[in-house]
């Protein structure tokens, strides 16, 4: 992996000393060797490179390997995986809590990518499609599902898997095989209820549960039809994961990262970096490192906005060291979420940006909540005022006789 210095006062610079060789065209990527390098040219290719999917034999076999290994998903909630998939696994027709019998999980690979700066499932899904799938298919196995399906946005990603479903298909590789569902290009279209709802043939927006979506569903606990049966919806990078702690086990998993955030994780990083794009980062690198895998600063920086339009600024002069976790970011009130990394330049002005993501968020609304319909069209438009005061409001209106006694019962502020 090629070098990168920091020039003193330059934390996150990607300048280079002269004995150094010329900035490659890509970022360079770390030496783990693991889903940056786990794309295939097609179904024969994947084979070769991983074997065959390593199936377990059993319904929740794996859930073992995966706690031992912990993983988590890797598209913004960092919830255990190996929980998730526990919830949904069915007691062989037995009836459940409240005399509900067990109901088939569908199961969902999530690749909608709503957060804008976000291309880590496109790029999976373009590269390693045959990856995720099989981490798709050993969930299915795990907990015994009826259904499965694959959730993307229109592009090459979505191609690219409609391509591997077909090679899939034909090699009769899935014993449940997945069929492919198109995202809107919405902020919400990937919040885990809003798949499911699209799943169930419904619109792409969010709804409100009274138990976990991955858990069954009774009356009366906000989910109907399909709805009620377990829905594991896994991020398509996780699936990717999943599918190499299959084959490699916990333990080489748990080899990089740290001890409480083990194994790597893609990072979407954007903004004034001289290779923005998808890299791959061990978990504890600090955001100073992850900018130098992306070739380094183009320009002195202000701030570093981790964790996407829904995450936290941090100083500039201080977020170098800090690390890309999610035990790092706690002291800033943040998250990586679902792996992205924006980098401002010092010129620009923050407030701005926020006016800027704050107009996008208040126009994505789904429309269903007080503080999303009124707070943040209110928000955007302080934040583009610049924060300056609102004009004083015009002058109350002589009293008269109709609104007198109201003045007098609610006088004004």
């Amino acid at each position: 992996m090629t070098q990168m210095t920091v020039r003193p006062g330059d934390p996150l610079s990607g300048h280079r000393r002269d004995d150094l060789p010329a900035r490659p065209e890509q970022p360079p990527r770390p030496t783990t060797g693991r889903l940056l390098d786990a794309g295939a040219r097609d179904l024969d290719d994947h084979l070769a490179r991983h074997g065959s999917v390593p199936w377990q034999g059993a319904p929740g076999r794996l859930l073992d390997e995966l706690r031992a290994a912990g993983l988590t998903g890797r598209g913004g909630a960092g919830f255990p995986v190996w929980r998730k998939l526990a919830a949904a696994i069915p007691s062989s027709g037995r009836p459940r809590a409240g005399g509900q019998p067990s109901r088939a999980p569908i199961v969902i690979a999530n690749a909608a990518e709503g957060e804008p700066e976000s291309a880590k499932d496109a790029w999976l899904l373009a590269t390693a499609p045959h990856l995720v799938l099989d981490g798709l298919a050993l969930v299915v196995e795990a907990v015994a599902a009826t259904d499965a399906h694959v959730y993307a946005k229109p592009g090459s990603g979505a191609r690219s898997v409609t391509r591997a479903l077909a090679e899939r298909r034909a090699a009769k590789i899935d014993r449940r095989p997945p069929d492919l569902r198109l995202a809107p290009r919405s902020f919400i279209a990937g919040e885990a209820s809003a798949v499911a709802a699209v799943i169930d043939g419904g619109q792409a927006a969010p709804f409100h549960q009274l138990v976990p979506l991955s858990a069954p569903a009774s009356r009366g606990e906000g989910r109907t039809g399909r709805l009620r049966h377990p829905v594991v919806v896994c991020n398509a990078e996780t699936l990717a994961h999943l599918a190499l702690v299959a084959r490699r086990g916990a333990t080489w998993f748990r080899s990089t990262g740290t001890s409480d955030e083990p194994g790597t994780m893609l990072v979407t990083v954007s903004g004034a970096v001289r290779s923005p794009g998808v890299i791959e980062a061990p978990i504890g690198m600090t955001i100073g490192e992850i900018a130098r895998l992306a070739g380094g600063a183009t320009e002195p920086l202000g701030a570093a906005r981790v964790g996407g339009y829904g995450g936290a600024w941090l100083p500039a002069d201080r977020a170098h060291r800090v690390p890309m976790t999610r035990t790092g970011l706690a002291t800033w009130d943040a998250s990586p979420g679902p792996g992205l990394l924006h980098l401002l330049p010092a010129q620009a002005c923050g407030l701005a940006e926020t006016a800027r993501i704050t107009s996008y968020l208040a126009g994505q609304s789904a429309g269903q909540c007080g503080p999303c319909v009124h707070g943040l069209p209110e928000l955007a438009t302080a934040t583009g005022r610049g924060g300056r005061p609102r004009p004083a409001p015009p002058p109350p209106p002589p009293p008269t006789k109709e609104n007198r006694v109201l003045r007098v019962l609610f006088p004004p502020n």
